[in-house]
């Protein structure tokens, strides 16, 4: 059974043929900045897509690779060849590529290019020509700048002959590329080394002659330096103009300017122009001028006017009722400011100079005090600084306001509490106890800070006391909050007033006895309008007439009347409208408009007798009594 299985694998192997793969991959390069660089890449069995990528970066599949002008694919692509060119080649090229056969999962080894960068000519200090002073040991300094790739070595030499001795160093920057190498010659000039000529070469594997830079020497003198400005006595503002002028043999190379020993940076000729401010005065300019020799300095400083600047501003200060207090503050100006000290919102002025002192401090004493600066100058503007005095006292307790409460209902009362130092303790009491935080019984005391403090008086603090459940004797009572801290005690008394629930009773029972008033008017007036309509229901189906009295004593009937029997037999005939008189009696409405006089009474049995009931009922309803 086995061997059936592997036949039949190696047919279908057979049939499949070889699989996309590499005939030559990417190798490690090495180019010179600006050459053309080669990649080669070449693929068996495979016609699918093929890229390159730099850094893991997809440079795309067309053969002239768009967005990335230097770069190209060379060969024929039918026959698996895809070669990667650039050029010419810069420092961004140096990266690493690979070559990809995305359909086939196919990835070469990486190729790093390296881009080699040839040193620039070498800069000797002080050159082309040097001036030495016989017998002087001297440095002789030759330093290589730019993006050379290797490093550059820098060597020494002389009429062709390597010189030893020299130091050389490396200045890097913070990624770790070199931004300068040097290479420092120390020697002591004799009078025979007068025009000499010393050579400075920058060597790498990129320029492997290197590159040289030749210097003269010569035996001269160093510069002698004077410096002025115009103007010496300035403004703070105004423009000031330093001019450094030197005397030497062989001429000056160069120049340098410092402001308080810091670099001026940006400035290399004989002149300097500067907008003045407070720090010339304490500052002064110096130029060094250099030359082959060597290099000299001059200073000077400037008599600038400026207005008030605040150097030491006053500090807070905390000290106890009845000690010394005082307040520092120091201005520096040119002519020196005058200085006061006043209260924050008063105008008196309490004392002159860069010290306050106050003297016994009492509680009416703290808070903000300003020290202020006036320009000796006119114009020149001023300035001021404040700090608070805070007197440490014992504290200051003030009943706050507390709502009335009911009689076994819950009840707060509030105390604020000022101090400094902070109260070590708050306490509320009572006849029969006190409580200084937490729970007791009936009552609970919280202690919160107070939204805002007086000045100078130190943090404020708002007790609170909760009653649940009053009873009489809290309203009789009073309650003392007390706070007291290391230099004292102060308290005050607080009472509960008393909320009484009476007034209200009766207020809701009047209006609840009106509302029921109000209804049994309208049911009752419902009623006999009920009852009204159901007598003229009966009236109107009987037909009759109303009897009224004649004067001949004759009484009137209907013809059903006549044919039925009299109308004793049926009692009495009653029209429907029927109203009260003023006497409260029923009168009927006269339908004849007084043709006819009808009077008519009815038993207390009658509809309309509900009127009436209703009134007598309604009687006293208002009576709360």
């Amino acid at each position: 059974m086995l061997a059936p299985a592997l036949l039949l694998l190696l047919c279908l192997g057979g049939r499949a043929g070889p699989s996309p793969h590499f005939l030559q991959q990417p190798k490690d390069l090495v180019v010179l900045l600006g050459h053309e660089a080669r990649l080669p890449c070449a693929l068996g069995t495979y016609s699918g897509l093929v890229q390159w990528t730099k850094d893991g970066l997809a440079l795309g599949v067309e053969r002239d690779l768009p967005g990335w002008p230097r770069y190209w694919l060379s060969g024929n692509a039918a026959s698996g060849q895809h070669d990667l060119h650039i050029r010419p080649v810069e420092l961004e090229d140096q990266a690493s590529y690979e070559c990809q056969a995305t359909q086939a999962g196919l990835r070469s080894r990486p190729a790093q290019l390296h881009v080699l960068v040839p040193p620039e000519a070498p800069q000797v200090l002080g050159g082309p020509s040097v001036s030495l002073v016989a017998g002087v040991p001297a440095n002789l300094t030759c330093r290589s700048r730019g993006d050379a790739q290797p490093t550059p070595e820098l060597l020494w030499f002389r009429d062709g002959v390597q010189l030893d001795g020299a130091t050389f160093y490396q200045t890097l920057l913070k990624k770790g590329a070199t931004e300068s190498v040097e290479s420092i010659l120390s020697l002591t000039p004799s009078s025979h080394d007068d025009g000499a000529t010393l050579v400075c070469r920058a060597r790498s594997q990129a320029l492997p002659a290197g590159k040289d830079t030749a210097v003269t020497l010569s035996l001269h003198y160093s510069p002698v330096v004077t410096l002025s400005a115009e103007p010496q006595t300035v403004q703070e503002g105004e423009k000031v103009t330093f001019l450094c002028q030197a005397r030497a043999q062989p001429p000056v190379t160069g120049y340098r300017w410092a402001k308080g020993g810091s670099p001026v940076l940006g400035a290399r000729g004989p002149m300097l122009e500067v907008v003045a401010d407070a720090s010339f005065l304490t500052a002064p300019v110096s130029c060094e001028v250099s030359n082959a020799v060597g290099s000299a300095n001059r200073s000077t400083a400037l008599d600038v006017q400026f207005g008030p600047i605040l150097q030491a501003k006053p500090e807070p200060m905390s000290v106890d009722l009845g000690e010394d207090a005082s307040f520092s503050c120091a201005w520096r100006g040119n002519p020196l400011p005058r200085v006061t000290w006043t209260r924050r919102g008063g105008a008196q002025v309490l004392g002159y100079g860069p010290t306050l002192r106050l003297p016994s401090v009492a509680p009416e004493d703290a808070g903000d005090y300003v020290c202020r600066a006036e320009p000796g100058l006119p114009g020149r503007g001023g300035g001021a600084a404040e700090a608070r005095l805070t007197v440490n006292a014992p504290p200051v307790v003030t009943a706050l306001h507390s709502a009335p409460a009911f009689l076994r209902g819950p009840a707060r009362l509030q105390c604020l509490v000022f101090a400094s130092p902070a109260p070590e303790t708050v306490v509320w009491s009572w006849d029969e106890g006190f409580l200084e935080k937490g729970s007791r019984g009936r009552f609970l005391v919280e202690t919160f800070p107070a939204p805002e403090g007086r000045d100078g008086q130190g943090p404020g603090l708002i007790s609170v006391l909760h009653i649940s459940g009053t009873q009489e004797s809290d309203f009789s009572r009073g309650f003392n909050c007390s706070a007291r801290n290391r230099l004292g005690e102060g308290g005050t008394w607080v009472s509960l007033g008393r909320r009484d629930l009476l007034p209200t009773v009766r207020i809701v029972a009047g209006v609840a006895s009106s509302a029921m008033t109000l209804l049994m008017i309208i049911t009752g007036v419902a009623l006999c309008c009920w009852c009204q309509g159901k007598a003229s229901a009966s009236f109107s189906k009987q037909k009759n007439l109303v009897r009224i009295p004649g004067s001949n004593g004759s009484s009137l009937r209907g013809p059903e009347e006549e044919e039925t029997g009299s109308s004793e037999d049926q009692g009495p005939i009653m029209h429907s409208d029927l109203v009260l008189d003023e006497e409260g009696a029923l009168e009927t409405k006269d339908p004849t408009n007084g043709y006819y006089k009808v009077r008519g009474v009815s038993p207390l049995s009658s509809p309309n007798s509900c009127v009436a009931s209703v009134q007598l009922k309604s009687a006293g309803i208002f009576n709360l009594s």
